[in-house]
């Protein structure tokens, strides 16, 4: 065979075989943006808890300021709030009242990050911080994202400011939670939910991207 052509020949296969690896690789390659959310850490405030399961009352005094962070597709959510306890007290119709704004927390109002626009039972909320409150009901909740976070409990709520508002059904929690505790869920196909906590209550939030 001529020297040339078995050359040739070869040359032809190994870039062939050269552009494939290429394109394998760029096909296997992870966007940036993912690998940074899939190993993000968040970063807590100072003092700042995270509430954990509890069905026992503690032994501390007043609410804790606590964080509850997670990941609903690629959007990281954090909810900064004050984790008042039930200490044998009546909460819903009693300290928490049915049919009024409540700050869903203690001190100041609760907020909500999210560094990607994301939808709440499917309406839009851009990405950025926001309070959120509740009107508590014995058979539905309104949730309500409003733009004024920086706030003590509901003193400077105002409707006009309101981002977006939904109902849920509130249920009977699986067991009682002396310490108020939201959880961000991360759940399939880009959705997940915030789950809010406390006594025998459980409400919870559907979010997706």
């Amino acid at each position: 065979m001529n020297p040339k052509i078995t050359n040739s020949f070869f040359a032809l296969i190994f870039c062939a075989s050269l552009s494939y690896c290429n394109q394998t690789a760029k096909e296997l390659e992870v966007p940036a943006e993912e690998t940074q959310h899939a190993n993000h850490t968040p970063k807590m405030s100072e003092g700042a808890v995270i509430i954990q399961d509890q069905p026992e009352p503690d032994t501390l005094r007043g609410s804790l300021k606590a964080e509850a962070h997670g990941m609903v597709g690629n959007a990281h959510l954090t909810i900064n709030y004050h984790s008042p306890a039930v200490r044998g007290r009546n909460i819903w119709g009693g300290l928490v009242a049915y049919d009024q704004v409540w700050v869903t927390g203690a001190h100041s109002a609760t907020s909500l990050t999210t560094d990607k626009d994301i939808t709440i039972e499917e309406k839009l909320l851009p990405a950025g911080k926001y309070a959120l409150f509740t009107i508590p009901g014995k058979e539905e909740w309104t949730i309500i994202i409003n733009k004024n976070w920086e706030q003590h409990l509901t003193d400077d709520y105002t409707e006009k400011e309101d981002v977006l508002r939904v109902t849920v059904k509130p249920e009977a929690a699986a067991q009682p939670q002396e310490r108020l505790r939201y959880q961000i869920v991360s759940e399939a196909d880009s959705k997940g939910a915030i789950n809010i906590s406390w006594d025998k209550l459980k409400v919870t939030v559907p979010v997706a991207i």
